[in-house]
C-alpha cells in the first residue's frame, strides 16, 4: 500500500514552555476534526509536565509511561478512538499497533507530535512511524525548543550563545532557519556515536586476537573478567 503519511512543518521555540503552549493550541485545533493524537515525549517527567498543560487547558487525555505500564495495552488499544489524546514516552507501547476508528480514518488518521529530537534519528523515526501504518492516513509534526535535551549535550558556552542570539516572535516561536541547528546537532551526535561504536569494535577484535595468540579461549576469559 502507498504511504499516506504527511509531514507538517517543524516548529522551533526559544523555551520548552513555548513548545508546550504551541502543542496545546495544535491539539485543540485537531480535536474538532475527530482525529486522534499521539504525543511522544523523551521522559516520564516530560510526559507529566505536558499532561499538566493539557489538563490546565481542559483537554482530556491519557498518559502512557513507565509508571502506568500495567495499563499499557489498554491505553494503546484506545489511542485510535475519535478525539483521543495520548501522551507517551517514546519507548512506551512499541510493537503494538494503534487501530483507528472509522471516523478517525476518514478524518485524516492519527496525528503524531514529536516534542523533541533525540541524539539518534532512529528513535524519532520509530515514533513518527506510529501514524499512517498499513495503508491508513496520518500526519506528524515535530516541535522543538532551545531547552531540549539534545541541545543540553552541547557545551554550556555554546548553549548560552544560542539563547542570546535567538530572535523569537511574540509567541516565542523561532524563525524556520533555526530548525537546521537541531538537525545539525543530531547529525553531529550520530557521527560521534558511530565513531565510538567502531572504536569499541576495533578494541574488541584486538583483545580477541591477543587471547588467541596466547592460546586462551577468549569467551571463557571474557566471562571471568
Amino acid at each position: 500500500c502507498p504511504c499516506l503519511r504527511r509531514g507538517w512543518p517543524t516548529r522551533g521555540f526559544a523555551t520548552m514552555r513555548g513548545t508546550r503552549r504551541a502543542i496545546v493550541a495544535t491539539v485543540t485545533e485537531i480535536l474538532v476534526t475527530g482525529r486522534s493524537i499521539l504525543i511522544g515525549t523523551p521522559s516520564v517527567d516530560a510526559s507529566e509536565a505536558l499532561a499538566h498543560e493539557l489538563a490546565s487547558a481542559g483537554i482530556d487525555h491519557q498518559v502512557l509511561n513507565a509508571r502506568l505500564h500495567a495499563r499499557e495495552a489498554e491505553i494503546v488499544a484506545a489511542a485510535g478512538q475519535p478525539g483521543r489524546v495520548t501522551i507517551a514516552t517514546n519507548m512506551a507501547g512499541r510493537g503494538t499497533d494503534i487501530h483507528l476508528h472509522d471516523l478517525v480514518r476518514s478524518s485524516g488518521g492519527l496525528h503524531v507530535i514529536a516534542t523533541e529530537l533525540h541524539s539518534s534519528a532512529r528513535i524519532d523515526r520509530q515514533l513518527i512511524g506510529r501514524c499512517a501504518r498499513q495503508g491508513d492516513p496520518g500526519s506528524y509534526q515535530i516541535m522543538l525548543s532551545l531547552e531540549d535535551e539534545l541541545l543540553r549535550l552541547l557545551p554550556a558556552e555554546q548553549r548560552e550563545r544560542l539563547q542570546a542570539g535567538a530572535s523569537p516572535d511574540r509567541s516565542g516561536e523561532l524563525p524556520s532557519r533555526w530548525v537546521r541547528l537541531f538537525q545539525r546537532t543530531q547529525a553531529q551526535f550520530e557521527r560521534m556515536q558511530a565513531k565510538q561504536r567502531m572504536q569499541m569494535l576495533k578494541s574488541e577484535r584486538e583483545r580477541l586476537k591477543r587471547y588467541r595468540r596466547a592460546g586462551l579461549d577468549p569467551f571463557l576469559e571474557l566471562v571471568d573478567e
